[in-house]
């Protein structure tokens, strides 16, 4: 199914988009890769929207990709014996591990770890960062707090600790229970949240054991300073900016949005521009200018794929919401002040034989009349590498791998197609042309640049370049042995 746009669109999927009607809805609108939330809904009700994804990939025959998004480690208050009570500012609160019910003065924090890793001065955010209080003194079980920011606290309200990197492992008991289900199930991306190092990452992937490629959510302040580091070990990103924008002050996100979209495009790895994006969707069947002007500034930096949370899992306009995005997307990239801004933020990388073959593609189909770049991939690294480039052309993915086909939906501009195996790369450039015509991208009178790794089956080998005609007769009269 080919889109005439380069950027992706994730939807989330929930009590709004659980039916097949819905979900093929999406896809035919512009849906190219489905979000399930384990932080909502049983695993029988996610093992059924798997289902339903799957029937409605093989119906219209085409890669649809799944992420499964774990919670991670939620930090959360205890239960007040009122259900809630209203803080004062200037007033004092105490977090501690007392398990008795709490009131206008106290509360129980049930998390060890942060009475460990907090120190004076430290700050504390409360139900997304509406109540602000900074710890005055803390002991091995109680924090005693000045309320900075008042407000209602309520039963079970999620905590917040910008300013320390806390022991926690990135992955809960119940994170470690979804991994398993959804790996099981065959899902191609697994997101993690928030990751705080490396190492949390690394951990994630010793158990996946390949079955999905990692995701690292950057929702912490840790997580940018130690961005790099993630971004090595990481398959992909999602800029999550509803924590981001809870734990660090609201004007330092786009910045950070903008630096990290542009490293991880240097390093030819997805990055997800994720949160609040068309939020007034969620009621109404129109979007602000604001929300317009948000998803349009994440095409413009570049990202490779643009995020539906609420708008279209509990939304009650979840189809208008995803071409609402697709709109946006065709306008934006069809605006030569958008091609300017691409290219200026390109990222020159010769570092290997793959590097300087991808550019001369690019290259070579932006100054003749190349149609398209088709790339061979069977891990999916030679597609990564021409998407780097953001060409004028579109770029034909074609593997033999479906699930690297799947995993390629989240990657800006690619067309993914599973094709069959070929040994010989005369053969690959017979199967490029006929894909090409296939799929529309050019006619039998047309070129096509095709880009490969030889020998085949190789991760990470692109080193061939032809320009070749889109007439299989053609190719064989050139080429005859």
């Amino acid at each position: 199914m080919k889109r005439h746009r380069n950027v992706k669109i994730v939807a989330t999927l929930g009590p709004a988009s659980s039916t097949y009607e819905v979900i093929r809805a999406l896809v035919e609108t512009g849906a190219d890769v489905f979000r399930l939330n384990m932080s909502h809904g049983a695993h029988d009700e996610i093992r059924a929207r798997h289902a339903i994804i799957r029937q409605v990939e093989q119906d219209l025959d085409t890669p649809i990709g799944i992420l499964a998004d774990l919670q991670g480690p939620k930090l959360r208050v205890g239960t007040f014996a009122n259900g809630e009570e209203e803080l004062v500012e200037g007033a004092a609160f105490r977090l501690d591990l007392d398990e008795a019910e709490g009131d206008a003065t106290r509360v129980r924090l049930p998390h060890k770890e942060i009475f460990d890793a907090l120190e004076p001065g430290a700050s504390l955010l409360v139900n997304d960062g509406k109540i602000r209080l900074k710890v005055r003194d803390c002991g091995a079980d109680y924090a005693d707090c000045e309320v900075i920011v008042g407000g209602t606290i309520s039963n079970r309200k999620g905590v917040n600790v910008p300013d320390v990197v806390l022991p926690l492992a990135a992955l809960s008991e119940k994170d470690r229970k979804d991994l398993e289900f959804v790996c099981d199930l065959g899902v191609d991306w697994l997101a993690l949240s928030f990751v705080q190092r490396a190492a949390d990452v690394e951990e994630a992937r010793e158990l996946c054991q390949g079955r999905a490629a990692i995701l690292s959510k950057i929702e912490k302040p840790a997580a940018v300073k130690a961005f790099d580091e993630i971004l090595s070990v990481s398959d992909g990103i999602m800029v999550a900016r509803g924590d981001l924008g809870v734990e660090l002050p609201v004007q330092n996100v786009p910045p950070i949005q903008k630096r990290l979209v542009r490293r991880c495009r240097a390093a030819a790895k997805p990055v997800i521009v994720a949160t609040q994006m068309l939020e007034s969707m969620i009621e109404s069947p129109m979007p602000t200018r604001a929300e317009v002007s948000d998803v349009a500034t994440a095409i413009y930096e570049g990202a490779d794929a643009i995020m539906l949370s609420a708008e279209s899992a509990a939304g009650q306009y979840p189809i208008q919401a995803v071409a609402t995005m697709d709109n946006v997307a065709h306008e934006v990239e069809t605006d030569s002040t958008y091609r300017d801004i691409i290219e200026s933020s390109r990222k020159v990388a010769h570092n290997s034989v793959a590097d300087g073959i991808v550019a001369a593609a690019r290259e070579i189909a932006e100054t003749t009349n190349v149609k398209a770049i088709c790339c061979f991939s069977q891990s999916g690294t030679t597609a990564s590498l021409v998407a780097r480039e953001r060409p004028r052309v579109p770029i034909l993915a074609l593997t033999s791998i479906r699930d690297t086909a799947r995993r390629l939906c989240l990657t800006w501009g690619t067309n993914c197609v599973v094709t069959g195996e070929v040994d010989r790369f005369k053969m690959a450039v017979v199967a490029a042309a006929n894909c090409a015509r296939a799929q529309g991208l050019a006619t039998a009178d047309d070129l096509i640049v095709v880009t490969a790794g030889v020998p085949f089956n190789t991760p990470g080998s692109t080193n061939i370049l032809r320009v070749a005609p889109c007439d299989e007769r053609l190719i064989f009269n050139a080429d005859p042995e």
